[in-house]
């Protein structure tokens, strides 16, 4: 089904579409700071980096020069496994969502329905939802699944067996929890969500959404799942205690990981078990 059992897939989400800037400086925005973050997370532990950039001012985009150049910026400095996100702000319209995989990246996100998002409405009809598959299946970027409540799971059964196995044959998914509006952070909702997962899953990470991060985390290692982590999702450490840099958040959870017994995974042995499309490694 996937690596040995003891090894821990940590993906970075540094970014996201919600902070602003001036709220927070140290998110990572242009260009040039993305790619810190990337090595600096990379050498962390982190083996997949989940993408959202920024304009010139800062503001979110699904600009396809920009993130045609962010995916091959990190190819070259790094060794990660880069996935955009196709959700990219809740205000994008669906056809610049579909445009997102011309950037050619390895990995993309597909939610598998829609929530509410705060005060907004992530969207995610269901003709969209099959239209983005079958073009990661045409393009050959390997999707990861985004689950943020159960009915997104009874919505991914019936998306594989109406439309058949993912590039590369595995189903990877994550489930996004703590967000107001999706399925609550909480030990118990991750256990139902994993006991309602098709069969065809092959691997599977959490993320919790702010205060809900540790206890994911936890209920995710005791279950044998990976791990998402990032200023995407999360700006303390601790109450009171601001996220200075990504590599923070990724450094605690492989020391949880390491309590648990669990060692991270590299880059490579990541798009061994995506079974990612093969691409020229730096040299």
């Amino acid at each position: 089904m996937s690596l040995a059992p003891e090894k821990l897939l940590v993906t970075v989400a540094p970014t996201g579409a919600e902070t602003a800037k001036e709220d927070c400086p140290q998110l990572p925005t242009t260009l040039e700071e993305l790619v810190e973050t990337a090595q600096r997370c990379q050498a962390a532990g982190a083996a997949m980096i989940h993408v959202h950039i920024r304009d010139g001012e800062h503001k979110p985009t699904l600009d396809l020069g920009r993130l045609t150049a962010t995916v091959e910026a990190l190819h070259e400095a790094t060794d990660l496994v880069v996935q955009l996100s196709t959700g990219g702000s809740v205000h994008d319209p669906l056809e610049d969502r579909l445009k997102v995989l011309d950037a050619e990246p390895d990995s993309c996100s597909l939610t598998m329905g829609t929530t509410n998002f705060g005060d907004d409405v992530f969207s995610n009809p269901w003709p969209f939802i099959t239209e983005l598959y079958r073009l990661t299946q045409e393009r050959e970027v390997v999707p990861e699944f985004e689950l943020f409540d159960l009915g997104h799971v009874a919505s991914l059964h019936r998306l594989l067996d109406r439309f058949g196995l993912p590039y590369g044959g595995r189903v990877h998914v994550d489930l996004v929890m703590g967000v107001p509006g999706g399925m609550p952070g909480t030990a118990d909702a991750l256990v139902a969500a994993v006991n309602a997962l098709p069969a065809q899953v092959t691997s599977w990470s959490a993320t919790g959404i702010g205060r809900s991060t540790l206890a994911v985390a936890l209920a995710a290692l005791s279950k044998g799942g990976h791990l998402r982590v990032g200023m995407e999702d999360v700006l303390t450490l601790a109450k009171g205690v601001p996220v200075e840099h990504n590599a923070q958040l990724v450094e605690r959870v492989v020391r949880l990981g390491e309590v648990a017994q669990r060692t991270p995974m590299t880059p490579v042995e990541a798009r061994d078990m995506l079974q990612t499309k093969r691409r020229l490694t730096r040299s």
